[in-house]
Order: C-alpha cells, then sequence, then structure tokens
C-alpha cells in the first residue's frame, strides 16, 4: 500500500516547495529558498496557516507592494542565473492582478518567478465572494486569468489532488531554459485548506537537472562555413551567454578568430564579467543598438555574418531593423529557444550557449580562421574614437550647464569595485548605461529593458543583494521611476537588505520628452511642473520634491548632491554604511549621450496641423526607406 500524509493543498504546497532543488554542472541548490508575501482573507487561513505549520525551511518575507514581490523574485533569479527563484503570495482580487505586471516583466525577459495568487471559492454554496469578479457568460473565469497570457504555465487548483501534475509540471518550466518565465499556481481560498490524503513521495527530495543541450555537429559545420565565407563578422551577446555561465568561451572565442562583440541590455558585461587572461576589451564593442555606442553602431552596419547568442532581438538591438545595412548579411542563431534561434532567417544551433560556442570555437579553429589584422586595425581605431569623444565631449561640464546624469554615471564607475552590481531598467537610466558603464573589473550590470518596466528597479535591488551578500548593489533611477515605488526601501529596512539607490533627478520624464521634440516637435506632459491656469497645461514651475526627506522617513541614509565631488564623497560614505541609502543627484535636464548611430522606428502623426510634427513625418519617411530592412 502506498504511504500517505494527509494535508491541505496550501501544507502539501510549502512541504513540496521545501524539498525541490535545481542542479547544474554538479552544482546543486534551493530552488526556491524563500516565500514573499502579503496575506489578506484569501490566503492568510489557507497558504498562512501552512506556512506557521510547514514552513520553517520556506522563510517568509513581508513586501509593501505585490508587484514589487515579483520583481524582488525576479532580480534574485537573474542574479542566480535562472538556477534559483523566490515564491510569491498574494490574496485574492487586486492583490492577485498588482502581480500581473511583475509576471509580465518576468516571462518577457524569461525569469523564472512562482507566483501564488489567491482565487475564488470553487464550492459557490458562499454566492459571489468578496473580491470574485462575476463574468456574464463564463462562471470560472476570475480576475487571475488575466495571468494566462502572460505567463509559461496557469493552473487553477480546484481539486486537492490537482497538485500532484501541476507541482511538477510548475518546476519543470521554472527550471527550462528554454520554456521559463512567470509560473501560476492560482489558489482557490477554500481549496486552501480542503485536506487530501497525498502519496509521501511527493514530498522527496527531487533535483531538478538544467541540462545544457548540445548543438548539432551538422549546423556547426553549416556555421563555420559562413564564419570561412565572412569578412566582417560581429557577434551578439544577449542574457542567454550570462545566464549559460559561457562568458569566458565567449570571450576566447572572439580573440581566437578576430570577430567584435556587441552586447545586448540584458548582456551587459559579457565580455568583461569573467575576466579571463589576454586582452578581450579588444573585441568588446560595448552596448550595440539603438542605445549602443558608435563603434558598435559603424561596425554592425557593414557586418556581413552576424551571430546572435542568447538574444530575442528585439527593436532596440536592431535598431527596428535597421542596423544590419549590408545588403549580403547572413545570420547564425545560437539560441536554447527555437523561436529565437531562427528569427532573422538565421542558420538556427539550439544549444546552450556554452556548448555552442565552445563547439564552434574548436570546428572554426580546425578549419584555419583566424583574425583578418586588417579588421582587428578598424576595431581597434572604432573604440579608440569612442573613447576619445566620451573624454571630449561627454564626461565633461558644458558651459552653462549642471553636473549631468552621463558624467553621473562616469563618478558611479570609477567608485564602484569587483563584486558590484548596478541595476536599472526604465527611463533614461538604462540606455546610458547599456552605452557608457563599463564592466572591466568584475563589476556587474543589471539592466531590465525587456519589458523596461518603471518600479522594478529598487524592488530588484533587493533579490539581487539576497542573492549576493558581498559586494555594493547600486539602483540607478530617474525620479519618476523613484515616485513609481520607493516604498520598498521599507522592505530593505526590515530586512537589513543594503542597497544603495543613486536617484538621478532631472524633474521628469525628461528620455520621453526627448522623444517627443524628435517626433512630435512639442513638449507635452513630461515635466513635473504645476498647472499653469493660464493655459491649462502643466507648464507652470518644476515641482520641488525632497526626495531625501522621503528616503530617510522610510529608514535610509539620504544626501543630497550637485557636483561629481560631492557624488564621490556620498558614494564612499554609502560604502561605509550598513543600512540602505538614497543619493539624490540633480542633474542637467535635457542633456543626453551621443548618437548609437542606429535608427529606432517610432512614427510621428501622418496627418497633423502642427508644422513641427509635419517636418518630424517628412524627416521619418525619409529615415525608414533609407535604413529598415527585411530580414528572412
Amino acid at each position: 500500500m502506498t504511504e500517505t500524509i494527509r494535508l491541505t493543498v496550501a501544507q502539501a504546497l510549502v512541504k513540496y516547495l521545501t524539498m525541490q532543488y535545481s542542479e547544474r554542472d554538479g552544482n546543486t541548490r534551493r530552488l526556491i529558498p524563500g516565500i514573499f508575501g502579503i496575506f489578506g482573507h484569501g490566503n492568510v487561513a489557507g497558504l498562512g496557516q501552512a506556512l506557521i505549520e510547514y514552513g520553517k525551511d520556506l522563510p517568509f518575507h513581508q513586501t509593501r507592494n505585490e508587484q514589487s514581490m515579483v520583481h524582488i523574485a525576479s532580480g534574485f533569479a537573474k542574479a542566480n542565473r535562472r538556477l534559483a527563484t523566490l515564491a510569491c503570495a498574494s490574496s485574492i482580487g487586486p492583490g492577485s492582478t498588482n502581480m500581473v505586471t511583475g509576471a509580465a516583466t518576468a516571462t518577457i525577459n524569461r525569469l523564472p518567478v512562482l507566483l501564488l495568487p489567491a482565487d475564488y471559492y470553487v464550492t459557490r454554496h458562499q454566492g459571489p465572494v468578496l473580491q470574485q469578479l462575476e463574468h456574464p457568460i463564463s462562471a470560472d473565469v476570475s480576475v487571475n486569468d488575466c495571468f494566462r497570457p502572460i505567463s509559461r504555465f496557469f493552473d487553477r487548483i480546484s481539486r486537492p489532488e490537482q497538485l500532484l501534475t501541476a507541482l511538477p509540471e510548475a518546476m519543470r518550466i521554472l527550471t527550462d531554459p528554454a520554456e521559463t518565465g512567470a509560473v501560476v499556481v492560482s489558489l482557490p481560498h477554500d481549496v486552501q485548506a480542503h485536506a487530501y490524503d497525498y502519496p509521501a513521495h511527493l514530498f522527496r527530495e527531487r533535483v531538478w537537472r538544467v541540462e545544457r543541450r548540445q548543438p548539432d555537429p551538422m549546423r556547426i559545420q553549416e556555421a563555420v562555413a559562413l564564419l570561412q565565407a565572412a569578412q566582417r563578422p560581429i557577434i551578439i551577446a544577449g542574457g542567454g551567454v550570462i545566464y549559460s555561465e559561457a562568458e569566458a568561451e565567449l570571450q576566447a572565442f572572439a580573440r581566437a578568430l578576430g570577430i567584435p562583440v556587441g552586447e545586448t541590455m540584458a548582456g551587459k558585461g559579457a565580455m568583461s564579467a569573467a575576466g579571463i587572461a589576454g586582452d578581450e576589451t579588444t573585441f568588446s564593442i560595448g552596448g550595440l543598438g539603438a542605445t549602443g555606442t558608435g563603434a558598435a553602431g559603424r561596425l554592425v552596419h557593414q557586418a556581413d555574418l552576424v551571430i546572435c547568442i542568447g538574444t530575442r532581438l528585439t527593436d532596440f538591438t536592431t535598431g527596428s531593423q535597421s542596423a544590419f545595412q549590408n545588403p549580403d548579411v547572413k545570420f547564425i542563431g545560437i539560441n536554447v529557444n527555437g523561436h529565437d534561434a531562427f528569427k532573422q532567417g538565421a542558420l538556427p544551433i539550439l544549444a546552450d550557449a556554452r556548448e555552442a560556442i565552445r563547439a564552434l570555437h574548436k570546428t572554426a579553429v580546425e578549419a584555419g580562421i583566424r583574425p583578418n589584422p586588417a579588421y582587428v586595425e578598424e576595431i581597434e581605431v572604432e573604440n579608440q574614437d569612442w573613447q576619445a569623444l566620451l573624454q571630449k565631449e561627454v564626461f565633461v561640464r558644458h558651459p552653462g550647464e549642471i553636473f549631468n546624469q552621463l558624467h553621473a554615471i562616469n563618478v558611479i564607475n570609477r567608485a564602484a569595485r569587483s563584486g558590484d552590481t548596478i541595476i536599472s531598467a526604465a527611463g533614461g537610466a538604462p540606455g546610458d548605461l547599456h552605452q557608457l558603464w563599463d564592466p572591466r573589473g568584475g563589476k556587474r550590470a543589471h539592466i531590465e529593458f525587456g519589458y523596461s518596466c518603471m518600479g522594478y528597479e529598487i524592488p530588484a535591488g533587493l533579490g539581487v543583494r539576497m542573492a549576493q551578500p558581498e559586494g555594493e548593489v547600486y539602483v540607478f533611477i530617474g525620479d519618476g521611476t523613484y515616485l513609481m515605488n520607493p516604498t520598498e526601501l521599507v522592505t530593505a529596512m526590515q530586512e537589513g537588505l543594503k542597497i544603495t539607490v543613486i536617484l538621478s533627478n532631472n524633474h521628469g520624464f525628461q528620455i520621453i520628452r526627448r522623444l517627443q521634440m524628435g517626433r512630435v516637435g512639442v513638449s507635452f506632459g513630461n515635466e513635473f511642473r504645476a498647472r499653469d491656469e493660464t493655459v491649462d497645461r502643466l507648464e507652470g514651475d518644476y515641482l520641488n520634491i525632497d526626495y531625501a526627506k522621503n528616503a530617510e522617513s522610510m529608514g535610509a541614509r539620504a544626501w543630497n548632491v550637485e557636483t561629481p565631488e560631492e557624488l564621490e564623497r556620498a558614494l564612499a560614505k554609502a560604502r561605509a554604511e550598513t543600512r540602505s541609502c538614497v543619493i539624490v543627484v540633480e542633474v542637467e535636464k535635457h542633456r543626453y549621450g551621443p548618437s548609437s548611430e542606429v535608427w529606432w522606428d517610432v512614427a510621428p502623426a501622418q496627418v497633423t496641423d502642427i508644422p513641427e510634427t509635419q517636418q518630424a513625418r517628412v524627416t521619418y519617411e525619409q529615415d525608414r526607406a533609407k535604413w529598415q530592412r527585411y530580414h528572412t
């Protein structure tokens, strides 16, 4: 007879999660070492009770907002290279739907998170319960169905025995590099308390191996043939390089064949983090795409072979399909996900990034492929010209202007040390970091730009801190993003998680104003100004908001700074602090970085009476005809 254990659904769930592990390359760790949550009537008597009784090995953490806790889990998962994540539990109704944005952010960025939203009563004896949606034609629909299109797995547990199939499938998706994202196990609040005789073997330790898919040898041979024919190859390194721990292999491959490497935002640091012997920086051309370096933009325009490794090739990377201007350009797509590997009509190599690079490197060297000295020299010159531009025109004080955000990044970069991580997600900050942050020497960059989610950064910083106890965790954000979600500073204080928030105060959503000026020609609704009653628009004086005092009220130590020297001193003091810090940097409102030499498609109005918009449309149509291409 099968041994059984009688438990409630919530108790079985908690007990199961404490026994799940991930393993890769012989290294085993807890897959879900903790749970964040906010209790309500939908989960306090079910999941809350289970955590009291069975949650000794599943530490519970509070958060201030349900969206935030999903971002914390995403930051934790990314810092753990997707080998571990956190569970996030909410009550029914608004608590559940608050997690939807976090779920979308995780799925779009291919980051594993486990969400446990409470749901309606399945017994229906009670009639419509508090916070239940009554759908006019589908009685089994709830607000939790919002998760379906943004989840990689969704299941509503309407009977206790459904956990037997739902939980293993949830773990499989969380640990599958090709399928991972938000996993949602929806928990009706009556069923959470229902009991069942579960087989005891469900609660035995289980290790989920994260496999390294090997490349097809025929595809490797075909890729080498393309390399042999190429005169100007280039590599685009995405987040998949970092998740597979392939940095050293990428650097060695690029150096051996003399191929420049541009990084996506998710791949930022792929060419520097490992710090292998040799001058790998020769072939690192920094960020690539609409917010990349000018060096990368010019080189990718002329590339005749583009090797895409672990990237989704979004429009910021491809320049809305304008970056690849060589009429004979060909593509190789290295990815664990077939949907991404086949993009651009690429030769697909469905494999783990590290294993594919190793195989391609070995076969290419055996085929006699060597660096082209003239091309290597061109790469060096492009990099030198870019660095000269930064020193001459970017990292300087401009007459009549105050300290600017670009200069602030340079100061932070100089202050950062090996093991430090800088985090950003929305506004002008991620683009400027993509272009200007130098991750050499073990300095990490964590840029969320798949969803560019405002409010992600502070909670994600907490997740990174949970995964990386050592080093500084810098959260680099604008004032607009800070106002979206500052309250997780309370969580930082409560949990003793030290982060340093660097708030670039430019008095509004200035990067969108920049786009607005380029595509509309008129400024409207993007700056933090009081209403001007004479025109009934937000065009009055700039608002005076004391962000430092706001941060201090939540337990952080805070500084206001206005010069490079003041920022340097504040960063040094923040490093010595044990509690979270907020450094508010007053910066020039309308100073932006140098051109990436890559176009981006945002269309002005086709019909308008505004002269500036009419001209913007003419320019747009000319640029689109000149730059945009299609690759199939």
